[in-house]
């Protein structure tokens, strides 16, 4: 991309879309209910704290994130809107112990905060998540960043999305 070049938003845009063999409801609540929240949520393999979660337009779910190895690092959602079980809104940033934004751990670079939307649809039982994210207030370099940080989420929320698919099962059985 040329260094004049402007990046407009829906060109850093971030989508997946994923099938699960679950209701729309169920697939919901395991996103919005603590309980449900903790036990799948995060990269694959890591231990996730809830240090809070209030799932209403203006909470905050705050948590750590730790890999086997002990590598610790905190963040936080800001939930915007929450239509059940249609669509869910929020902002998600990286954080420190007490939910003060901070940059990415390896990233200088990295936006700050990146607005998600996540729209919940149901056919035959089955449900599609379609998930959008867009950097918020980023400068031309954060949003480069986060376009060449496109497959890398690609593989962490593949990951994360497989352990809510595994929850689903559990939770259904």
């Amino acid at each position: 991309m040329p260094a004049n070049h402007t990046t407009s938003l829906d060109e850093a845009a971030f989508e997946l879309t994923r099938v699960f063999n679950a209701p729309r409801e169920l697939v919901f609540k395991v996103w919005t209910e603590p309980e449900h929240l903790s036990q799948w949520w995060g990269p694959t393999g890591f231990e996730l704290g809830v240090a809070k979660m209030d799932p209403r337009p203006g909470g905050v779910f705050h948590y750590s994130m730790r890999s086997p190895e002990g590598f610790e690092m905190w963040g936080r959602i800001v939930y915007l809107e929450i239509n059940a079980p249609e669509k869910l809104v929020f902002t998600t940033s990286f954080s420190d112990a007490e939910g003060s934004i901070t940059r990415h751990p390896v990233s200088e670079t990295w936006p700050l905060v990146v607005e998600s939307t996540l729209v919940f649809t149901e056919q035959d039982g089955k449900t599609t998540i379609a998930m959008r994210g867009i950097p918020v207030d980023a400068t031309e370099e954060e949003i480069r960043t986060f376009i060449e940080g496109h497959s890398s989420m690609q593989q962490g929320f593949g990951g994360t999305f497989a352990q809510l698919e595994g929850y689903l099962e559990r939770v259904q059985a």
